[in-house]
């Protein structure tokens, strides 16, 4: 038995000071080893064989052919896969997606829809057999054609409700010196993470053993649990490094495919996402239509306000974008309506992307702000201050803490705000105009239920175990921060294990809620493994280990709204002559309560900055109409921002203090994209004086829209 030295200063707090990631020699060397690359023995692979049609029903599948070529071992398909649960609400408390539940019916509902899966003893044998599958179908009329004037539209409840009313809209806006009237598009917009969807399933010892690539191995194991009927303590799912997600990687269909095959084959198989399979099995961002009614005294003092967003879903399953869900936060009017609408297509399900509503949403409400300080002669920065609400426009219900008026005013003085000639089309360089724009944002600040464990060791280390997923955002080195100071130790002495469902129940990384949920779970764990020790230093050579769950101190929480905020600007220069437009550059400056790492988080700040600049100027996936598929459905064909499009960048944030919150943490893996859109956008109509209110700005809209030559 080993005491523990008693008396020993506390170190300096190690949250809130830069710290490299602790995983970072093993990434850039190599060690780090993701789902696609980890050794199994007797390991097959599985390639799955999509649908060509984008309606109709498998007539028939040739597959004595395939299963001749060498190293096949196997063809599943809806004639001989097993049957999967889909009403059972299980671990999630929510029925599986029906969009995982494939091999289970002959119908298509979408263009790359997965009609088979090829299994070989190698992956080069499984995708030349998928190749060679020849699949016959009964082609039906398809409809994948998305605008904002479809009848077929309907209200969709989420996670917010459908619709919200307050007021008359109609008198009030009868009632304003000022309206804006218009309508915003964004297209439809793909994850694209670095690593690509892979899944490995094996069956261990009558346990179902899963190595993926997921956001939580929580959700995962609910779900896989629900589909095949298995007690949620039979299932392991490990996720220990993953290469970005963004929101796609959920339950996909890849996932419950190599489950199939390594229950058929009673070996392990692995099945991998190309990037191509990617655009049409692991989500992505809807279109939308959005429209904005604003009413205003000649001040600029809101009375009326109304946002509408339409988004699109399949047919296999709802999804909506909730997009007005923003204005719901950021304004209020005596009148103040908000619809999220969704129309069902023959396209694959959507799913939740970096800040899922608040991204598209805030580029339609930001913008029409812009308009109408245009209207009413108003600096934009002072027509939102005098638009701040006391509580929140819908909920009436109190902020935790809104912070947004200080980074408006530290922004503008840090961007140079009050230098800006408020007229359109004034500044030049060369043959280029230049402009500048800004954008307010927000992004919910939540926490959800965990688990987690802390083992204080004879060695004097200590070892915290949670089912946290980092899916490159630096969670595993701010879990590490927050336990050290927890625990009143420096950070070498804590090693902290995620990815393991065996952890026990855990947040997912989404919602900007990951880090919050598991500091707190961390935090408790620490804090009573900290008093036991200082009751007894006697730590046995097991060690001694503590559990939390967070769910009762969470559910305790006293209502209000909880937001992180910020203030985005841009400056663009742009060619009218060829309607290029480049950002040169852009400030973000936000209020998102502790910063526990300022190292990774300035890099999250950044990327979602930067993916702003990729949504405004670049990113669009294009359906086309008649076969019902994309068009480039690849990395070369949809454009995303690189390293010649990356200005520079500045991202920083101010004191943000919640008293009555006993974690401080509030999200930043998503305000840094909201608003940012919207302030290129700005700034692109600063320096041309023409409004661009469907995304991306590409040339040829730029040259269509008119600018004047400079």
């Amino acid at each position: 038995m080993t005491t523990l030295t008693t008396g020993t200063p506390t170190p300096t707090p190690s949250v809130g000071i830069a710290h490299t990631r602790v995983e970072g020699r093993d990434k850039v060397t190599g060690a780090a080893r993701y789902a696609g690359e980890i050794p199994f023995a007797d390991l097959a692979h599985g390639w799955l064989v999509l649908s060509t049609v984008a309606r109709g029903r498998i007539r028939s599948i040739e597959t004595a052919t395939v299963l001749a070529m060498p190293g096949v071992l196997g063809v599943l398909d809806h004639r001989n896969a097993l049957r999967l649960e889909t009403d059972y609400a299980g671990l999630m408390g929510s029925k599986p997606d029906p969009t995982c539940a494939v091999f289970q019916h002959d119908r298509v509902p979408h263009l790359g829809w997965p009609v088979a899966l090829v299994v070989a003893e190698t992956s080069e044998q499984a995708r030349e057999a998928a190749e060679a599958l020849v699949v016959h179908y009964e082609q039906e009329p398809h409809d994948v054609d998305f605008t904002g004037e479809r009848p077929d539209a309907y209200p969709l409840d989420s996670h917010v409700p459908a619709v919200t009313e307050k007021g008359d809209l109609d008198a009030e806006l009868a009632a304003s010196a000022v309206v804006v009237d218009a309508e915003y598009t964004t297209p439809e917009e793909h994850h694209s993470p670095m690593e690509p969807h892979a899944a490995t399933a094996r069956w261990d010892g009558g346990r179902l053993d899963v190595v993926d690539s997921n956001q939580g191995a929580t959700w995962v194991v609910g779900e896989l649990a629900s589909l095949f009927s298995l007690d949620p303590g039979s299932v392991r799912v490990r996720s220990e490094h993953v290469g970005g997600g963004f929101g796609s990687k959920g339950v996909r269909a890849h996932q419950v495919a190599a489950v199939m095959a390594a229950t058929v084959l009673r070996r392990p198989v692995r099945v991998v996402l190309t990037r191509r399979q990617m655009f049409s099995l692991a989500g992505y961002r809807s279109p939308t239509a959005q429209r904005v009614r604003l009413g205003a005294d000649a001040d600029g003092r809101l009375r009326a306000l109304e946002h509408r967003s339409l988004s699109l879903t399949s047919t296999v399953h709802e999804f909506i974008e909730p997009s007005a869900g923003v204005a719901r936060v950021m304004y209020d009017a005596d009148a103040h309506h908000t619809a999220n609408r969704v129309v069902r297509l023959d396209v694959p399900t959507p799913t939740w992307m970096r800040a899922p509503g608040e991204a598209p949403g805030s580029f339609a409400l930001e913008a029409a702000l812009d308009e109408l300080a245009e209207k009413c002669g108003i600096d934009p920065i002072e027509l939102r201050l005098r638009n701040e609400p006391d509580k929140g426009p819908v909920s009436g219900l109190p902020f935790s803490g809104r912070h947004l008026p200080a980074c408006l005013r530290e922004g503008a003085r840090r961007f140079g705000w009050a230098d800006r000639d408020p007229r359109p089309g004034v500044r030049k360089d060369g043959r280029r105009l230049l402009g500048t724009g800004m954008a307010a944002a927000s992004f919910h600040a939540g926490a959800m239920p965990s688990t987690a464990t802390v083992t204080a060791h004879a060695n004097g280390t200590f070892t915290v175990r949670i089912a946290a997923a980092d899916i490159g955002t630096g969670a595993r080195t701010a879990l590490t921060l927050v336990a050290a100071d927890a625990l009143g130790v420096l950070p070498e002495r804590v090693r902290v294990r995620i990815g393991d469902s065996d952890f026990g129940p855990a947040m997912i990384a989404g919602g900007s809620m990951g880090t919050r949920s598991w500091s707190w779970a961390v935090t408790a764990a620490a804090g009573e493994l900290r008093d036991r020790l200082a009751l007894s230093g006697d730590i046995p050579p097991e060690g001694i280990t503590v559990r939390s769950d967070t769910t009762e101190a969470i559910g305790a929480l006293a209502p209000a709204e909880r937001h992180s905020f910020g203030a985005q600007f841009a400056e663009v220069a742009v060619d009218v002559d060829t309607g290029e437009v480049r950002v040169r550059r852009m400030l973000g400056i936000f209020a998102a309560g502790r910063i526990v790492n300022p190292l990774t988080a300035r890099g999250q700040f950044v990327g979602g900055m930067i993916w702003g600049i990729s949504m405004a100027l670049h990113e669009e996936a294009v359906r086309d109409r008649a076969f019902g598929g994309h068009v480039g459905a690849d990395l070369a064909g949809y454009h995303v921002a690189t390293h010649a499009d990356v200005p520079h960048i500045e991202a920083e944030w101010i004191d943000d203090p919640d008293p009555g919150d006993p974690v401080g943490i509030k999200g930043i893996g998503e305000v840094g994209i909201v608003g940012a859109a919207a302030a290129v956008a700005n700034a692109v109509w600063h320096a041309t004086g023409v409004r661009h209110r469907s995304l991306p700005i590409r040339p040829d809209r730029v040259i269509q829209a008119g600018a004047p030559r400079a």
